[in-house]
């Protein structure tokens, strides 16, 4: 019998992370408190520090803005090759 994952809310994540950082009690107390495992407190707490320069960044767009981006870049690309092998086809006959 399988076990459902359970998903936090970045809100909740964040709350974890920053009494994390706050060193008040140990990864282990934390972890008995809220309810998850110390790994889990670990590397949210990463994944802030690593995202910390990001926030005060205002000049440049954010990650899923540029994945948007990319997304519709690619999008376009794969309709001008379809319409070039298209057109070339016909050219030829």
């Amino acid at each position: 019998m399988s076990t459902k994952r359970r998903n936090y809310s970045p809100q909740f994540k964040a709350k974890v992370a920053l009494a994390a950082l706050q060193n008040n009690e140990p990864i282990a107390e934390l972890a008995a408190r809220f309810g998850i495992h110390p790994t889990m407190i670990n590397n949210w707490r990463r994944a802030l520090i690593d995202s910390a320069p990001d926030i005060f960044d205002k000049g440049h767009k954010s990650r899923k803005q540029n994945e948007a981006q990319v997304d519709n870049l690619f999008r376009q690309i794969g309709q001008l090759k379809v319409e070039n092998d298209f057109l070339s086809k016909k050219l030829s006959l």
